[in-house]
């Protein structure tokens, strides 16, 4: 694959500088023009999964900016999944590499996180001193201060808010399901019209997870630290729904598509008429870009959506520590997130606070057409929290045994 190529490269590239460059200092937090200046000059390597081009691109127009603006060079070290640079760093401290780290930031949430975390391998706090940190209104929005459940605690700063919903070809669906046991009932109609991305992809997993809250009547023990004696009880529903659900999927859930990219291919093509994203707005950005037809709408659960929020973090051993803050702070920045938020763009949610932004900051925001199958604000119902990560970690782990193994 060209991007585990690219990312080979990048990362032979990566350990031979640190191997002849002395460790930088590290930076005070609490002096922005010390840090500003520091980074000048500093090369950023960003280690961020690469599974969608538009993602790539917008990180690559970040570059050009912090570029610009800052002297900064920013690289995008592609990957697959994520914990592929959790695993470099953790490799990285077993070997006492602890100034000369290869990763300088990660686009990190959830699991990933929290084993970090747990590890000792995060920098920080550094994120609350951040300048466009306010703007998030972070006392008014718990989930800038808790990933997955999990406390920030400043180790992370955040950069994009998505939110699950569904959408659906209007000329191949006249009445949409509104919960999972519709879905089900849908697809039994509409064998081989449904499918989701493939379990452990972050959207295959939030499915799942979605039916595991929809289908349990009490989902209050999905938000702290899973404990055994409790699977099999917590999660009969979702393996039941599922045993049901499998048979009437694309190519009758023999093969499931590997992303998100890839459904909306099979969506594109007409193989399918309903699927899913992690963007409210991903199925606009598909009618501006001619990957689907116009007559594609968005819509969402009764019961709410699972939405959250991703982050940047800074590994501990990081060796441009000041540059990676600066690129952090610019993706907070109202031009960064609004661009960002464009579906011709991206389409990703922002984390800013409205009314925390100045007039002239929220019509970068107003300017942007949302496009005609994006759901306003309204609608999208419900945000679902995500669970704790012990949860969406045993029941991938069981969807793989069950599924696959």
């Amino acid at each position: 694959m060209p991007n585990n190529r690219n990312s080979l490269r990048a990362t032979v590239a990566m350990a031979m500088l640190a191997l002849a460059l002395p460790a930088a200092a590290t930076p005070d937090t609490n002096d922005w023009q010390s840090i500003v200046a520091e980074a000048e000059g500093q090369t950023v390597y960003w280690n961020a999964w690469a599974g969608e081009e538009r993602i790539n691109t917008y990180i690559s127009w970040v570059a050009q900016q912090v570029d610009a603006r800052y002297g900064v060079e920013l690289v995008h070290v592609k990957l697959g999944d994520t914990s592929e640079a959790v695993s470099r760093v953790l490799a990285e401290k077993q070997a006492g590499n602890d100034e000369r780290g290869s990763v300088d930031m990660i686009w990190i949430n959830g699991e990933n996180f929290a084993a970090m975390k747990a590890n000792g391998l995060l920098f920080g706090p550094w994120a609350e001193a951040m300048p466009y940190y306010p703007l998030t209104d972070p006392d008014n929005t718990p989930a800038v201060r808790y990933d997955w459940t999990i406390p920030v605690d400043g180790l992370e700063s955040p950069w994009s808010s998505s939110q699950v919903v569904f959408y659906y070809d209007t000329a191949l669906v006249e009445n949409h399901p509104n919960n999972m046991a519709e879905l089900l009932e849908w697809a039994t109609l509409n064998p081989g019209e449904f499918t989701y991305p493939q379990v452990p992809n972050f959207l295959g997993n939030a499915f799942i997870t979605q039916a595991m809250l929809e289908l349990s009547d009490n989902t209050e023990l999905f938000y702290e630290p899973m404990q055994e004696e409790d699977f099999d009880t917590a999660t009969a529903a979702l393996w039941e729904f599922l045993d049901e659900l499998h048979p009437h999927l694309w190519r009758s859930g023999r093969a499931f598509p590997s992303n998100s990219a890839d459904l909306r291919s099979l969506m594109g093509d007409s193989e399918i008429s309903i699927a899913l994203s992690f963007s409210a707005t991903e199925a606009s950005g598909a009618i501006a870009n001619y990957e689907l037809p116009d007559t594609v709408r968005s819509y969402v659960h009764d019961s709410g959506m699972i939405g959250n929020m991703s982050f940047m973090a800074i590994p501990y051993n990081a060796q441009h520590k000041a540059g990676a803050m600066v690129v952090a702070n610019y993706l907070m920045s109202p031009e960064a997130q609004a661009e960002k938020q464009d579906p011709k763009v991206w389409g990703s949610g922002t984390i800013l606070a409205m009314d925390m932004l100045s007039p002239e900051e929220r019509a970068l925001f107003d300017d942007i057409d949302l496009g005609i199958a994006t759901l306003p604000p309204s609608e999208l119902g419900e945000l679902l929290g995500q669970p704790h990560p012990s949860w969406v970690d045993a029941i991938a782990e069981a969807w793989q045994t069950r599924y696959v193994n």
